[in-house]
């Protein structure tokens, strides 16, 4: 297993989260995951934000600002249930991490 396996989950968690709080990007989302500590690619992150989006989590549209146009990402309803439900479950897995 590599550490992009490891952590993938952790960066789509990021995701949900980040869209939850306010619409995202592409480029956006890179420059906060670099603040957590992850070096993600755009080649990386676009089939994430695609897959969260085939399985319902985001719904996105295109936005154009200025003399570009950019693809927005927004929480679905789905995304925000999954969101909770992976928050209790990494409060769990925190705690026995941290315990001993």
């Amino acid at each position: 297993m590599t550490d992009k396996d490891l952590y993938g989950g952790l960066i789509r968690l990021h995701i949900l989260h980040h869209a939850a709080e306010e619409p995202i990007f592409g480029l956006g989302i890179i420059e906060e995951l670099r603040h957590h500590g992850y070096e993600i690619s755009a080649g990386t992150l676009y089939p994430m934000l695609h897959g969260l989006e085939k399985k319902g989590y985001l719904t996105s549209r295109h936005e154009r600002t200025g003399r570009r146009d950019r693809r927005v990402y927004e929480i679905t309803e789905r995304g925000r249930v999954a969101l909770t439900d992976a928050k209790a479950k990494v409060k769990d897995l925190f705690g026995e991490l941290i315990e001993k």
